[in-house]
């Protein structure tokens, strides 16, 4: 029976999956390098960058103000939903750890406390969703900046290859590009704008419409004649 009930952390109710970029901290001013270092070379850390820049912080301080009541309803719906399956699961422990457990009955409480958590996360998702929108519109604006900056900061410190940090086992300071190009960054957008306009999607759901229109469009058929030429009239 240790796997019919998968973990229930009531606090684990999260209000809303939102992909979230974890804050890192832009590298430090560079050290003098301890050796010799190769020109043209460099490392940078793309989601360290966007984390750090005016422009998502900014939008990160703004939107629980913004959208103060999405959080707050969800919030409250979240504890109702804790409230509901709490008792659910104290009498889906004492009826487990009872002699002779009946399984068929657990199997039937776990299912139904398992669809409960379930429909109640994406009740949650839904009252959030114009929040996950900001964040996918904010960093759609970063996004769209992000790569002229990299370049920018390439030119100006003639660089011609840029690395991930995840492909070197060890580099100083000298090599690492991440000021520059958040320099360049948040020159480039100071600040974003925090709530999509109406009827805003983001890229990848655009392009995936797009590409299914162009499935959709009616081809021609194969062998099909080319209209006719007019032809010119006789002399």
């Amino acid at each position: 029976m240790k796997n019919l009930l998968k973990p229930i952390l009531l606090a684990g109710l999260a209000l809303v999956a939102v992909p979230q970029i974890a804050e890192a901290q832009a590298a430090p001013a560079a050290a003098a390098p301890a050796g010799p270092v190769a020109p043209g070379v460099a490392i940078a850390n793309l989601e360290a960058i966007v984390a750090n820049s005016n422009a998502f912080k900014v939008a990160q301080q703004q939107r629980p103000v913004t959208y103060k009541a999405q959080y707050d309803s969800a919030e409250a719906r979240r504890k109702q939903i804790a409230a509901q399956l709490q008792p659910l699961i104290d009498k889906f422990q004492r009826d487990r750890a009872a002699p002779n457990a009946n399984q068929a009955a657990l199997q039937t409480q776990a299912q139904t406390i398992q669809q409960i958590q379930d429909s109640g996360n994406q009740e949650l998702q839904t009252i959030l969703q114009p929040v996950a929108m900001s964040e996918a519109y904010v960093q759609e604006q970063i996004n769209d900046k992000l790569i002229a900056a990299v370049q920018g900061a390439m030119t100006k410190q003639k660089i011609t290859l840029l690395l991930n940090p995840q492909s070197v086992i060890s580099a100083n300071n000298a090599y690492n590009l991440n000021q520059a190009i958040l320099t360049e960054l948040n020159a480039a957008l100071p600040s974003a704008q925090l709530v999509p306009p109406a009827g805003w999607e983001p890229r990848e759901v655009r392009e995936q419409r797009a590409a299914q229109a162009a499935q959709a469009a009616p081809a021609a058929p194969a062998g099909a004649a080319a209209p006719a030429r007019p032809q010119p009239e006789g002399r």
